[in-house]
């Protein structure tokens, strides 16, 4: 709407034209904005009826304004872990450039708060500048801004890990360790390679008993569309639904809900999870297994379909993945392709002949090492000085290392009891 009111202050006309924002205030009532803003729209269509040309200005935006229209997108067509995500960061963004315009907020602010951040990692200093980027560029699409100030900032190089994905006998103790509720929840996870929030919107309109499918709803598409994947249900799935649809209460559509207290309405209410995240704590603690969420669920089951030799393009659909490149990152177990891969080189003769026994000399050394000799004493000899110079001045002595005359004195020993 192009003419607003605001407590205290009056009306306000502010539209866009011709790719430029023109605004004025305050009127004193409704009638006088939109005359005003009549006047003004028909001074910038038909300027060679005003007596003296028109100059336009681009007028700048808030940044309390722009961060607010971008969460507005990101809530209407996003999932909401990314809305959450998106306010985190505005919050804190809020703290540093509240009272500032867009273009007031310079490159080398930016990168002053990026290096800020970078002291807790560079993961976390690059999600701040990819969000970041992703503000100014909408205001930019949307001509409500004219300059991005993280043009030209790089990302930080980061030290990548490995993603922890628990082994399926920790899996298994998880599992166990929860109550009958929870168990079916986690099942359904493990058994679809689903994420969190699909498990939680999950609904008995997406359970297909009689063709045993279930529906998985994600927004993690581009353009933010809600898109749908079916996944095949095993038997053990299928029994877990079937004992919920049995027991189920007719009034709740979801298959997993609960009721908690809302702090908006003060009562209690009942609907879908939001978050189970602090569950995993408690279990894994309780299972006594090294911490992991839910998400490594996905790549077990991912991991698992890789081994058994499924193609990656079925793996691909099954987690709902857009690219390819992304669900190589799921699959952390070494394949049987690798594997009969490596063993063909059993088959050239360079690695298929034995290595000889060189087990009392160590490796790493040059080449002049290997080739000189150490003429041991007998056994009885060889005990007075280990009695006398311990291993490692009898190996000095030799010129070989402690263990080499821990392995001569075993070697005496073996012979003695043959």
């Amino acid at each position: 709407m192009s003419i607003y009111f605001k407590k205290g202050k009056g009306w306000r006309y502010d539209f866009i034209l011709q790719g430029t924002r023109h605004t004025e205030a305050w009127f004193e009532t409704k009638k006088a904005a939109k005359q005003a803003e009549a006047r003004k729209k028909e001074e910038i269509l038909n300027p060679e009826q005003q007596p003296a040309p028109i100059k336009k200005t681009r007028t700048d935006m808030a940044f309390l304004t722009l961060s607010n229209k971008r969460l507005d997108y990101v809530k209407q067509y996003h999932s909401e872990e990314h809305y959450r995500h998106v306010c985190y960061h505005v919050r804190r963004w809020i703290k540093v450039w509240k009272g500032l315009t867009c273009g007031e907020i310079t490159n080398d602010m930016v990168e002053a708060h990026i290096l800020k951040r970078s002291k807790i990692s560079a993961y976390t200093a690059n999600k701040d500048l990819r969000y970041l980027r992703a503000l100014f560029n909408y205001g930019i699409k949307r001509k409500l801004i004219f300059g991005n100030p993280t043009d030209g900032i790089d990302f930080l190089p980061e030290n990548r890990t490995r993603r922890y994905v628990p082994p399926k006998k920790d899996v298994l103790k998880v599992i166990q360790a929860a109550d009958p509720d929870t168990q079916d929840y986690l099942w359904c996870i493990l058994l679809t390679a689903a994420r969190m929030n699909e498990i939680n919107s999950l609904t008995w309109e997406d359970v297909n008993l009689e063709d045993r499918y279930v529906t998985l709803w994600t927004r993690k598409k581009r353009y933010g569309n809600r898109e749908p994947r079916d996944i095949p249900m095993v038997s053990k799935l299928y029994d877990i639904l079937v004992y919920r649809h049995k027991h189920r209460d007719p009034e709740k559509p979801w298959v997993f809900w609960h009721t908690y207290w809302d702090r908006k309405l003060k009562q209690k209410v009942s609907g879908p999870y939001k978050e189970r995240k602090g569950i995993m704590t408690s279990l894994c603690k309780k299972a006594k297994v090294r911490h992991f969420r839910f998400h490594p669920f996905r790549h077990l089951t991912a991991s698992i379909l890789d081994d058994l030799g499924i193609p990656i393009g079925v793996i691909q659909r099954i987690l709902g993945h857009e690219n390819r490149s992304t669900t190589e990152r799921y699959l952390h177990s070494i394949g049987e392709a690798e594997r009969k891969a490596m063993n063909r080189l059993e088959e050239v003769d360079i690695f298929a002949a034995p290595l000889p026994e060189n087990n009392d000399r160590p490796t790493n050394l040059p080449k002049e090492y290997w080739l000189r000799k150490a003429n041991r004493s007998d056994y009885e000899a060889l005990c007075k000085e280990i009695r006398q110079f311990g291993f490692v001045g009898t190996g000095k002595k030799y010129n070989v290392s402690d263990n080499a005359v821990r392995k001569w004195k075993k070697n005496y020993e073996l012979q003695f009891e043959n």
